[in-house]
């Protein structure tokens, strides 16, 4: 200990160590509690203090191999059942690969889908020499099987998931930081051979627990549940992502599903502040975050939701003059005939994409909504001046009110504005065709207004349907998009690709999401997870911090559903029952809490 001591006093003369952090590296080192030298202050503030943790998975199955003689590839069985955590000189039971002129390769499928990368052991060569090998990440098998580009739009965008590398004798490496289940492995040396002592995923997440939980008597929905939570969760790097292999980055609008989830199973975490203030602080005004105009109003309504679910007012004020400044931003957007004229991308979900019409309703819905929240934000602001112009600018939107162009999700949001009747929307667009239509992201918001008038039955038949087709493909996430369609004729996404079928993932696709590019793990697809904790636990706070919550459960065909949602005062535990065409509760809720059920 008196070497680091020393060490870190040499670097403080030298100028190494900047001197307010110079009592912070003493007091550590006398605590025993800092193993590094800290060298600069972005260190100290960023990189010192990283909340995941890694967790070695070893393969559950082998897919393919590329030998069906076994003279290229012996004992690959010896990789599902190997445990060995450090390369030894010991005779153990190996995988060995040997290319005889064409490159030996296998397939391993780790289960579930992860982020992180693999670490591959090698043993005893006969050669010192590094051994090549390249690695194909694949969120499908057929991914893991792909090549870079074609038809099918295999890439390396965001995370590299096709790599060459070499491999050490005697050693371990490690490599790769990407989403995947599916690894392919290929020996590159010709007329080599290579003893293989272990190949492991390195699954790199946040240890959280699961406060928030639901389950019922309907297997399905429960595995829903769990699925869009476990999305949710793998999102939840660095910053709260939107897919763990693209786009690895913090998209504010597709925030809005993944902070209810978040909400409803891990109760107020830290990463959504942190991100949200991410992209404010990259957002000067009267620049759209991510360059879209939905997405600034999302951030205003994640901001009221926070507040709602965790009462942190102090946290809502930090933000008052960028609110404030938004809000009024927002209120030159509309035109003489009371119309919302948005510039920017003009963005709502991929389906609506196509539907000029579709998007002007639902970006005229979310401009309304977010001029009647501004409206709340500026009391709490105690700013009657923004109140003023925000609600004035509701009343002039509320006299142009445009039609949902047939789109479901232009009609959840005109419907959850105010500006349509929820019963008429549901009745003569979100209830016709089943989930024809549905998109993963505003699926949620047509979860929700059908909720408002009352659909719960026909909301679960949706999500048992349109969420659990996902499911009957092989899926252990939620996807950036999904048609129905897609699942005619089609592989699952754990098999290989059959010249009969379509390649669920290589074969479908759109916009900027065509083929093997195409996200098998982005967070907005969770909505489900958070609709059943509020509407069919039925768990929703009606004061700020849940001093006030109302338990209203709808059961829809379910015979019995228990859970538990967080609270800042700890977790409400319900269970209702179908008794005699009569739902019975009980519950168990914080002392601090008033409970009003319905």
């Amino acid at each position: 200990m008196k070497y680091l001591v020393l060490l870190i006093s040499v670097l403080l003369l030298s100028g190494c160590i900047s001197d307010n952090k110079n009592e912070f590296a003493q007091n550590n080192v006398r605590k025993n509690k800092l193993p590094i030298v800290i060298a600069t202050d972005e260190l100290y503030d960023r990189a010192l203090h990283d909340e995941r943790v890694r967790q070695y998975i070893n393969p559950k199955k082998i897919i393919w191999i590329s030998d069906n003689n076994g003279s290229e590839i012996i004992g690959v069985e010896n990789l599902i059942s190997t445990r060995e955590e450090q390369v030894s000189l010991e005779k153990i039971p190996l995988c060995t690969m040997i290319n005889n002129g064409e490159a030996p390769g296998i397939l391993l499928d780790f289960g579930v889908e992860l982020h992180g990368g693999i670490q591959i052991m090698i043993g005893r060569m006969d050669s010192k020499e590094a051994a090549t090998f390249r690695v194909r990440f694949g969120e499908s098998a057929s991914e893991a099987m792909s090549d870079i580009g074609g038809a099918q739009n295999a890439t390396n965008d965001h995370s590299v998931r096709d790599i060459t590398l070499q491999a050490p004798w005697l050693g371990t490496i490690e490599l790769g930081n990407t989403g995947f289940r599916f690894v392919r492995i290929d020996l590159l040396d010709k007329n080599r051979t290579v003893p293989i002592i272990g190949v492991r995923a390195i699954f790199l997440y946040r240890d959280l627990e699961y406060k928030g939980s639901f389950n019922s008597n309907d297997e399905r929905l429960n595995r829903i549940w769990k699925t869009g939570a476990y999305t949710v969760h793998l999102n939840m790097q660095e910053y709260l992502w939107d897919g763990i292999k693209r786009d690895r980055l913090v998209w504010i609008g597709d925030m809005h599903p993944e902070t209810m989830t978040i909400l409803s199973v891990f109760g107020a975490h830290n990463i959504v502040p942190k991100s949200l203030d991410l992209v404010k602080e990259k957002t000067p005004l009267p620049n759209w975050m991510n360059g879209i105009s939905s997405y600034s109003m999302w951030w205003l309504l994640i901001q009221y939701d926070w507040y709602l679910y965790t009462g942190n007012l102090e946290y809502l004020k930090k933000h008052k003059k960028y609110i404030t400044a938004l809000l009024s931003q927002l209120t030159n957007y509309i035109d003489e005939n009371n119309s919302e004229n948005l510039d920017g991308s003009r963005f709502l979900d991929w389906p609506t994409q196509a539907n000029p019409a579709a998007v002007h309703a639902g970006l005229q819905a979310m401009l309304y909504k977010t001029m009647v929240v501004g409206g709340k934000l500026a009391d709490l602001f105690n700013d009657p001046n923004v109140k003023q112009r925000t609600l004035e600018a509701a009343q002039r939107l509320k006299k142009n009110i445009p039609s949902p162009g047939n789109n479901k999700q232009a009609a959840a949001l005109l419907a959850l504005s105010g500006l349509k009747d929820a019963n008429k929307m549901n009745r003569d667009v979100m209830a016709v065709g089943g989930s024809k239509g549905m998109s993963t992201f505003y699926g949620y918001y047509v979860l929700q207004a059908r909720a408002m008038a009352g659909d719960y039955k026909g909301s679960l038949d949706v999500i048992r349907e349109y969420w659990g087709a996902m499911l009957d493909l092989g899926a252990t996430t939620f996807w950036e998009d999904f048609d129905l369609e897609w699942a005619k004729n089609s592989t699952r996404l754990d098999e290989l690709p059959d010249k009969n079928k379509k390649d669920i993932h290589g074969d479908f696709g759109n916009y900027c999401y065509v083929g093997y590019r195409h996200s098998l793990c982005h967070g907005w697809a969770s909505g489900p997870t958070a609709w059943l904790s509020e509407h069919i636990l039925g768990i929703k706070p009606l004061e700020p911090g849940f001093k006030t919550v109302k338990i209203e459960p709808h059961l829809g065909d379910l015979e019995w559903v228990e859970g538990t949602f967080p609270t800042p005062y700890g977790p409400i535990e319900v269970k209702h029952e179908m008794k005699n065409g009569k739902v019975e509760t009980t519950y168990n809720a914080p002392a601090e809490i008033k409970v009003i059920l319905k």
